[in-house]
């Protein structure tokens, strides 16, 4: 059982009832964070149905309910801790997990975590203001990052510019396995273009 998430009492008889209200057999919660590991990292705590859990994710078998825990959160959610607290409203369910933003990134994690976490902490952030968004699409075999310009970026005709001077140059010189970036956005399309 992972030792990672604390689930109060007063959280779980509040999950518990929740459940029930859904009348599905079997029904648990999952609990995974979008975006691990960068600043737009979100917790979040869903309704699971039997099925629709990940055979990877980790069952937390609480007294009263089945918690899942999405495989790939469960780094980030050391420390996390769901609580609830009753008011005059009813109560607030609140998750906190201190190490959601973290990055879990090191010289030995996966390359593509590696790409993930500089474009989330240190391109992405440059790119904000002016609506744009780098995504890693695949790593090839040949270690050739394969990026997709979102938002400002597509039709934007500094797209190249940025993409080699900027982004290519960051990811080459910190992460020394590439071999190259390549880009899948077709700038031919300007309907969302900053400049017009």
């Amino acid at each position: 059982m992972s030792e990672s998430i604390q689930i109060t009492d007063s959280a779980q008889e509040y999950l518990a009832e929740l459940l029930e209200k859904q009348n599905v057999e079997g029904i648990g919660v999952r609990i995974f964070i979008t975006q691990p590991g960068t600043p737009y990292a979100e917790t979040c705590l869903a309704y699971c149905r039997p099925g629709e859990e990940e055979p990877t994710d980790e069952v937390l078998a609480l007294p009263k309910l089945k918690v899942y825990l999405d495989k790939n959160s469960i780094a980030f959610l050391e420390e996390a801790t769901v609580d609830f607290n009753a008011d005059r409203m009813g109560g607030q369910l609140t998750i906190k997990a201190p190490n959601a933003k973290m990055p879990k990134v090191n010289a030995d994690s996966p390359l593509e975590d590696r790409i993930n976490y500089l474009l989330y902490s240190e391109i992405n952030p440059g790119l904000a203001a002016h609506g744009g968004e780098i995504k890693l699409m695949q790593l090839t075999e040949e270690q050739v990052a394969v990026l997709q310009f979102g938002g400002g970026c597509q039709g934007c005709s500094a797209v190249d510019l940025t993409l080699k001077d900027g982004v290519e140059k960051t990811l080459m010189e910190r992460i020394p396995e590439l071999t190259g970036v390549r880009d899948v956005t077709d700038h031919t399309d300007t309907t969302n273009a900053y400049y017009n």
